[in-house]
């Protein structure tokens, strides 16, 4: 069977392949989105689902979260995808982390933000307030979905309100457009988008050796109810130290060797805390970081201790029950949040490498196709 006629194929069907087809089917190109699974079953589905704006690397990398997340919101409406939640509370129990969200206030990136004292933060938030929680820091920016049931809208979405043409079940085995090789044959497209997630040696693997990729393995938790609406998702103290926009302020060295010396076992399982609310009541709490080349399907307890014990510390609330345990993965490599590489003019391999494809895939895939497409590639304007 030949299947023709395509401006774009993009091959994966996770979050990052969605992007970009959004992105050509909004300049008006032929788009087809090729994925060996018969659904995303990877890391765009195993996260929270959690747009985050505040706290991402300063500079580009914070300017395409704000990007993705205003495309996530327009999007989100025009599909009926709903926004379980928005905003950030950041809560602290440290002094250390009081100068470090003061230094984040007082950069480009704090705009909007806001810091609740104490007396503030007890009395607006008292579900979430630790005992000993001296203030947080507060972002409207966020939003929330559900990504197990936003991916297959937004899909379905694409297909039916832009024209894109899905091929599931369908590994792809070669790709020199204007031919790919797939499972049912030849698929003809000008130009070709390889969205891989974690997957490095399928296709293109020599180029994407070059970037020396790994694998992070991430413990993540469903718990149940615990009786009310929290107002927004919630990070820690431990968050401060871990995202680059907090992290790479000389004020958060000092946070660090105080974490170091009181939640050894935290850092050393990469544990730092997110917990955001379903419609149902239940919390997605998490998460964990190992990394390896291949990380095993084994996950420590000790992690999903540390990830409760923070929930509690952070919260000073005892985590409700333990109703669903999954592990992901997804690529990093080092120094870089983003892989962007060009093997031929009319091919790119595109790689969220931060785990943050959620929170800028979007923007990526806006700056990717419009460089793909704003000069002649493969006779296509």
């Amino acid at each position: 069977m030949r299947i023709s006629g395509f401006d774009l194929a993009v091959v994966g069907a996770g979050i990052v392949g969605l992007a970009h087809a959004l992105a050509a089917a909004k300049m008006g190109k032929r788009v087809v989105v090729i994925d060996r699974d018969p659904r995303a079953n990877g890391a765009s589905i195993r996260n929270f689902g959690f747009v985050t704006v505040t706290g991402q690397q300063r500079g580009e990398h914070w300017s395409l979260a704000r990007r993705t997340r205003d495309i996530w919101e327009s999007t989100a409406r025009e599909v009926g995808i709903p926004i379980e939640q928005r905003g950030l509370i950041v809560t602290v129990r440290r002094a250390e982390s009081v100068t470090v969200a003061e230094a984040f206030l007082n950069t480009e990136m704090g705009e909007g933000c806001q810091w609740l004292n104490r007396n503030r933060f007890h009395q607006l938030y008292p579900e979430i307030a630790a005992h000993d929680a001296v203030g947080a820091l507060f972002s409207p920016h966020e939003l929330r979905v559900e990504s197990r049931t936003a991916l297959p809208k937004l899909a379905l979405w694409l297909a039916e309100a832009h024209g894109v043409t899905f091929l599931t079940e369908t590994p792809v085995h070669s790709v020199v457009p204007p031919r790919l090789e797939t499972s049912r044959g030849p698929v003809e497209a000008q130009a070709a988008i390889v969205c891989p997630g974690d997957d490095f040696h399928t296709l293109f693997p020599e180029r994407i050796a070059a970037y020396r990729p790994r694998r992070c393995r991430l413990s993540m938790l469903r718990l149940a109810s615990p009786g009310f609406r929290m107002p927004a998702p919630v990070m820690s103290d431990l968050s401060l130290a871990r995202y680059a926009g907090y992290a790479e302020l000389l004020e958060a060295e000092t946070l660090r060797r105080r974490l170091a010396a009181e939640q050894p076992a935290h850092l050393a399982n990469g544990v730092h805390l997110i917990a955001v609310q379903s419609a149902d009541g239940s919390l997605v709490v998490g998460d964990s970081h190992h990394y390896d080349d291949l990380p095993q399907p084994f996950a420590p307890a000790e992690a999903e201790t540390c990830i409760l014990d923070e929930f509690a510390r952070a919260t000073g609330l005892s985590p409700p029950p333990v109703i669903e345990r999954w592990v992901g993965t997804y690529g990093v490599a080092d120094g870089r949040n983003y892989v962007i590489d060009a093997p031929s003019e009319n091919v790119r391999i595109a790689i969220v490498t931060s785990g943050t494809g959620a929170s800028t895939g979007f923007g990526i895939a806006e700056k990717t196709i419009a460089d793909m497409f704003g000069r002649k590639v493969g006779g296509a304007a």
